[in-house]
């Protein structure tokens, strides 16, 4: 190799180095087209050499989004074991093996084994995110490479090479525009704004947010009309779409609140039971010097009654009841632990299009010479009302005028398919057809009797379009849609009911500015009869300057009606909601006005929650509820500084931009319908109708799961304290024992699962969405639960002995006395969940326990169960039991009867001593009233 090729070679590298860095480092939004070409050492005439490609492709690899390493399928499902809760419940699973008791032993390893699978199955599909990125760049991109034109697959694109874009491409890397013509971008998935963005050559400021880079084209965003050349500046992870890519991929899902609980609840349940155990062993062993054999079963007896091995069983089918009713509501569940979450929530983080607005552009206001239209009716549906001062307007001949303009100068088609009206072409252009249909203009007479002419396309460069018309008679007349300022200075007249006046501009301008200051998109709209321009072939400069004004439109991407609705019961219920979105301040604000959400005028920017530290956002969040032009990177601080603020946040979105705030939430919801599949894979929760209104009913039911199982925890929690009491009391008091090891573990097995199931089924409370969501860090056991535990635990002991002692003492065989026990014990905790399903208010009520008719199966199981148990020979020789005879029973049953009273009457105490509220821990957070009867 010779000097000069070598310091050629070397020159090509110090230039690639150079190009590497810009690329990686550049705003490149804030350069001009030509600063951008220099500094990446691009050929606008030819593009780059063969050679230049693969010096750069070697320092920038090629244009794909990389694959995160990942864990082993095996290390994934062993990670599903890592739980205290799983390793307790383990431990007792193989203390029932020893014991001998292989039914237990399998039920508790069946429960194990199908939340990890649960678990193991869903961490698989939230990978499914990362994959669902990389499908969003183009197959293949059109290049100038070597001085010639050529389709190359995207993956081989290099910063610097010159892309060639037009209508229906898929930007394949991030672009700086060098030459553009009328070109518009879809680029909702990145900004969440409702219409396509239009593109020029001219600088942002270096702090613009992505949808105000208007020079830019970013990779996997949408060209809708137009063509453009740009220069490549960043390929793969480096592009926007990769940096969100890489945010998702940093993104920790977190545990929910439940999970935490649990959790927590699980170390102080091992705790206690180890504790309990030590004590129970050393007093019986030192004191009361019982043999080894006998103390070990007993204290094995008593660790295993007070494990809630059902727990784990309930929580995951009340979880799965409330994952079906949602899905009955549009919300489909992805990951189970989410239906609680969101019983928890306390602040919803809403995307604005498609969520709370329609994401179709309408027609909502109107002015004219001689007065202001508003619009109602649901997106491009063409039905609705016109009004004048909120009421129906009567027929205007200025209004018929503009409906002829908006229906012949537009380039757009509307129709409807399976009942939905879609859009091929511009949004604003689409909403046109409907604003015609509602002030009574039929399209299709319209067209037929104006035939036309020529045309003026819409270009960014003159920002109108015109057509030109002529009747059957051959009469001609000139249509005019467009920017207000443009239009205004081709008018000198105006349009009034009564014929032409002379133009007021200055009138015009304050009614575009208010309908702007409203967040709505303003079109003027123009015509002139009889033009007789002369030419054959119109162009921009042959637009007159004596124009009639027709009047002004107001264009927004409406609120669902229902999304009002519901942001009005989420409020009630105590959950504060929150918009960010990609768009406009004013546009925001607007909308968030009208649907109830902030104060109706504050709004914060991208720009300035950038200028903010983590202390002044974490204040700034607690303060303010609209949030614009907002990129992935503020979502995800604002989320971040929401749960700093210790609240339960529930994140909506349907564009790639969404994702990692939707990944970093509490609960992530995507939408099903308008969403990308990368938002979908996020998420936890899919509404399927793209419906703000889906996501209240969502909250219902997870309220609802939230009070049920909290429920099944206050029912089974005494229930098991009880029955390990009961070994307790006999141990301590130095008589025999009651109830064996192994009838305890019977009553463990048949009331704890078969009765606590019944609370899963347990239907919403009236007022479920009129409290405020359960606060952040609140323990699952809270210091009303621990009365409760105590109380009722006490209780059932009392209830066991009294029956145990009453009847021994008549001088019955001991088997015959504690099988009197063990039905007690069972019967009173089948009164005991009566009194559960309604833990403050009154259950001294039959219609109040009808509602759930899940109820009679579980008591009715329980009952056939415990005559198994006391009648059937091979259960009778299995635990020690004897047949009682019929008299007994309504003794037994009296007995629950009397402890269901006492239970009600601490209640009333307890209604009483709070003053009648209607909640179980009101001093903790306000809790579970009931009132479904």
């Amino acid at each position: 190799m010779n000097e000069a090729t070598s310091a050629g070679h070397a020159a090509g590298h110090a230039a690639a180095h150079g190009a590497a860095q810009a690329a990686d480092s550049s705003a490149w939004h804030a350069a001009t087209a030509e600063e951008a070409l220099t500094r990446l050492d691009a050929n606008l005439a030819s593009g780059l050499s063969a050679a230049e490609v693969e010096t750069r492709r070697a320092q920038h690899g090629p244009n794909r989004l990389p694959e995160a390493g990942r864990q082993s399928l095996l290390r994934k499902f062993l990670g599903q074991f890592h739980n205290i809760l799983v390793y307790v419940l383990l431990g007792a699973g193989f203390v029932k093996l020893m014991l001998g008791l292989w039914v237990d032993a399998s039920v508790i390893f069946g429960v194990v084994v199908i939340n990890a699978l649960l678990g193991f199955v869903q961490e698989g599909k939230a990978e499914k995110a990362l994959d669902s990125i990389r499908n969003m760049l183009s197959a293949e991109a059109r290049t100038l490479r070597g001085g010639e034109t050529r389709m190359i697959p995207s993956e081989d694109l290099v910063p610097g090479d010159i892309v060639l874009l037009e209508s229906g491409d898929k930007v394949p890397a991030d672009l700086r525009l060098v030459d553009v013509k009328n070109l518009r971008a879809e680029e909702a998935a990145l900004t969440g704004e409702s219409v396509p963005t239009d593109k020029s050559v001219a600088p942002a400021a270096e702090n613009a947010t992505v949808g105000d880079r208007h020079g830019m084209a970013y990779s996997g965003t949408l060209i809708v009309s137009g063509r453009a050349t740009g220069v490549v500046v960043a390929t793969g992870s480096h592009t926007e779409l990769g940096r969100i890519n890489q945010m998702l991929a940093n993104v920790d899902a977190l545990e929910t609140p439940l999970l935490r609980q649990i959790r927590k609840f699980g170390y102080a349940i091992t705790v206690a039971i180890f504790l309990v155990s030590a004590l129970v062993f050393a007093y019986g062993h030192w004191i009361e010097e019982l043999p080894f054999v006998q103390l070990f079963q007993a204290v094995v007896g008593i660790a295993v009654s007070i494990i809630p091995e059902g727990l784990p069983a309930i929580i995951t089918i009340t979880l799965a009841i409330g994952v079906q009713r949602m899905a009955q509501r549009n919300a489909i569940i992805r990951r189970l632990p989410a239906v609680e979450t969101l019983g928890s929530v306390s602040r919803i983080c809403s995307d604005k299009t498609g969520t709370l607005t329609l994401m179709e552009m309408m027609v909502v206001s109107a002015a004219t010479a001689d007065a202001a239209y508003e619009f109602d009716g649901a997106g491009y549906a063409p039905e609705g009302r016109v009004l004048r001062d909120g009421q129906p307007a009567g027929p205007d001949p200025v209004l018929d005028l503009m409906a002829r303009v908006s229906v012949l100068c537009n380039d757009a088609e509307l129709r409807q398919q399976d009942g939905v009206w879609k859009v091929e072409g511009d949004p604003t252009e689409g909403a046109l057809y409907p604003f015609a249909a509602k002030i009574g203009v039929a399209r299709d007479a319209l067209e037929a009797a104006f035939r036309r002419v020529d045309v003026i396309p819409f270009e960014s460069e003159h920002r109108f379009m015109a057509t030109l018309n002529e009747d059957a008679h051959g009469a001609s007349c000139l249509l005019v849609k467009g920017a207000p300022e443009v239009i205004l200075e081709h008018c000198d007249r105006q349009q009034t009911r009564d014929g032409p006046r002379p133009l007021d501009a200055a009138f015009f301008q304050q009614a575009s500015d208010r309908l702007a200051a409203q967040g709505e998109r303003v079109l003027a709209l123009a015509w002139l009869d009889d033009p007789r321009l002369g030419k054959a072939n119109l162009a921009p400069a042959d637009l007159p300057a004596t124009l009639v004004l027709l009047g002004l439109i107001g264009l927004l991407d409406p609120p669902r009606k229902e999304a009002i609705e519901s942001v009005r019961e989420c409020h009630a219920g105590g959950i504060r909601v929150t918009m960010i979105t990609g768009d406009h301040r004013i546009t925001a604000a607007a909308v968030a006005r009208m649907i109830g959400i902030g104060d109706g005028k504050t709004a914060l920017t991208g720009v300035e929650i950038e200028a903010m530290d983590t202390a002044a956002l974490q204040d700034a969040v607690k303060q303010v509820d609209v949030f614009a032009r907002a990129s992935p990177e503020h979502k995800l601080r604002l989320v971040k500084a929401m749960q700093a603020n210790n609240q339960i946040v529930a994140m909506t979105g349907d564009g790639v931009n969404d994702a990692p705030a939707l990944k970093k939430a509490d609960i992530g919801v995507a939408m099903g319908i308008k969403g990308t599949e990368v938002t979908r894979e996020a998420a936890a929760m899919v509404l399927a109708d793209d419906n703000f209104a889906s996501i209240t009913a969502a909250v219902r039911e997870g309220r609802t799961v939230y009070n049920n199982i909290e429920k099944a925890i206050l029912f089974m929690l005494p229930t098991n304290v009880a029955q390990g009491v009961v070994i307790m009391a006999a141990i301590f008091g130095g008589f025999t024992m009651p109830i064996t090891t192994p009838q305890v573990l019977w009553v463990n097995m048949v009331t704890s699962v078969t009765l606590g199931l019944v609370i899963s089924f347990e239907p919403h409370e009236p007022d479920v969405m009129r409290r405020p969501p359960a606060k952040t860090g609140r323990p699952i056991l809270t210091g009303f639960g621990i009365w409760r535990v105590i109380f009722v635990g006490l209780g059932l002991l009392a209830l066991t002995l009294a029956a145990f002692f009453w009847t021994y003492g008549q001088g019955v065989p001991i088997e015959f006395a504690r099988t009197v026990a063990v039905n007690a014990l069972t019967i009173g905790q089948i009164f005991y969940l009566l009194n559960t399903r309604y833990r403050i208010e009154s259950s001294l009520s039959i219609g109040a326990h009808l509602r759930n008719r899940y109820l009679l199966m579980g008591i009715g199981a329980v009952i056939v169960l415990q005559l198994l148990f006391t009648y059937a020979p091979p259960l009778q020789e299995l635990f020690g039991t004897a047949a009682l005879p019929a008299g007994v029973w309504p003794w037994l049953f009296a007995g629950g009867a009397v402890f269901f009273l006492v239970v009600e009457a601490e209640k009333w105490v307890i209604r009483r001593w709070r003053g009648a509220k209607d909640t179980a821990d009101a001093a903790d957070t306000a809790d579970t009233a009931q009132g479904d009867r």
